[in-house]
């Protein structure tokens, strides 16, 4: 079954937000990318932020976890959710233009989507806390941001990142984050 337009036009500005970061995001772009009419485009979204923005929340919306995920379940599912939102959202490229600040309009946007993303990670933390699973001490934005930062780090380190990476961060956190009897 063919994908709808609206599918089409969020997966080719996400597809172009990675390859060519949020300057190559435009209508006429995401039209030329998706095989979508620009009159299409524009019947559904206003313009480039909004489309922007539509894109980001469908990425940025992670799935709901399983209640009964072990400690370390937990911990690579918001391993697997943090590195999502860069590799499979905005990319290295949208990560540079974000840390530049190259395109203002962009980096509000993205702030704002992953602004609910982060919460939505920080809820299934705390929820591990008050499961015994996340020792008390794990501050939530403090250990999402060194996921990412170790994601972005090993890319800009060696080119690439590992396929090995998500085991290799689940192995360094869990001696911090899981919760003593885990």
């Amino acid at each position: 079954m063919p994908a709808d337009s609206g599918s089409k036009i969020i997966t080719a500005a996400l597809e172009l937000l990675r390859a060519k970061g949020p300057a190559g995001v435009t209508i006429e772009a995401v039209a030329a990318h998706s095989g979508v009419a620009r009159t299409t485009i524009y019947r559904r979204h206003r313009n480039r932020d909004e489309m922007l923005t539509a894109a980001l929340v469908a990425v940025g919306t992670p799935p709901a976890p399983d209640e009964d995920l072990s400690g370390e379940q937990r911990l690579r599912w918001v391993v697997r959710q943090a590195a999502s939102m860069v590799s499979d959202g905005i990319g290295f490229g949208g990560m540079a233009a974000l840390i530049t600040d190259a395109d203002p309009a962009f980096t509000e946007i993205f702030r704002t989507v992953l602004s609910k993303h982060r919460a939505d990670l920080a809820a299934v933390i705390d929820d591990g806390k008050g499961r015994g699973l996340v020792a008390s001490t794990v501050d939530p934005d403090t250990l999402l941001d060194g996921i990412v930062g170790t994601l972005v780090a090993e890319k800009a380190r060696s080119g690439s990142v590992g396929d090995d990476w998500e085991n290799r961060v689940v192995e360094m956190y869990a001696p911090l984050v899981l919760a003593p009897s885990c």
